[in-house]
């Protein structure tokens, strides 16, 4: 289970999200990003800019209480503010690397994380650094134990960049939480089209279904209908990325309980 959280500037609190202890459950904390306020790229420095709610302390008391959470810094994102953030090409990616390495790091600790999930959304026309820079990032910080999981978050203007990624470094990236819900298909037919087109790109065993709470793309328990249609169409439903825990409060977390239920009760969980 994967859910994006602090992404909105709406005070939240990982206590309130309901959590089975039979579930691999991924806070997604977002964002870390590397530019100041005013959008200004750091060239790697990364600075957290999550909901302030997200403390350190908060997310050690989590993981105490819940073994079985972890808890991942996604990069990027869409924007700070009005900002429109993208990748841009560093003039020298191994800087970037080593940059984005130790800031990452830094983080890592004092929030006490254990991956992260790459969220870049907008690429320049020549885009020739993104697969190199973010696939030694991850494979540096595996190896030097920094992180134990690592995600990407692709979605349909991001797959060719995406897709770069995950065919040279596939290796070290755990899941692909693809954004389904912005192909903007509403019926469990359509999603099931879309995830067969997306597992065929990036494989079913890593490609994790996705739901936007109130927001875009299927809604409501035609979302479950879906779910349940890939079961007996043949795909692995190996868990479930929801984006947000932010919105999730206004409903109860009822789509964060019945995705637990559903994994709980499917044939993998994750």
């Amino acid at each position: 289970m994967m859910e994006y959280i602090g992404a909105t500037g709406v005070p939240v609190k990982f206590e309130s999200v309901p959590i089975e202890n039979d579930i691999d459950f991924h806070f997604i904390l977002s964002f870390a990003i590397d530019a100041i306020p005013s959008g200004k790229h750091q060239n790697g420095i990364f600075s957290p800019y999550w909901e302030p709610t997200l403390t350190p302390e908060s997310v050690k008391a989590i993981k105490t209480a819940h073994p079985n959470v972890k808890a991942l810094a996604s990069l990027s994102g869409w924007s700070i503010g009005e900002k429109v953030l993208r990748w841009y090409n560093p003039r020298k990616p191994n800087k970037w690397i080593s940059n984005a390495f130790s800031s990452l790091k830094s983080i890592i600790t004092e929030y006490h994380l254990d991956g992260i999930d790459i969220d870049y959304e907008n690429f320049p026309k020549q885009n020739s650094t993104f697969a190199y820079c973010i696939g030694e990032l991850i494979t540096l910080l595996k190896n030097q134990s920094v992180i134990t999981v690592a995600t990407i978050a692709p979605f349909y203007t991001t797959v060719n960049p995406y897709l770069d990624l995950y065919n040279r470094y596939g290796n070290v990236i755990d899941y692909v939480n693809y954004q389904f819900y912005t192909d903007k298909v509403r019926t469990a037919d359509g999603y099931l089209r879309t995830f067969a087109l997306r597992a065929q790109q990036f494989g079913n065993e890593k490609l994790l279904p996705s739901y936007e709470t109130d927001g875009r793309g299927i809604q409501g328990d035609a979302f479950f209908d879906a779910l349940k249609l890939l079961e007996t169409s043949g795909f692995d439903v190996n868990g479930v990325m929801i984006f947000s825990a932010d919105v999730g409060a206004s409903n109860g977390y009822y789509y964060e309980k019945k995705s637990q239920e559903f994994l709980l009760n499917s044939t993998s969980k994750a």
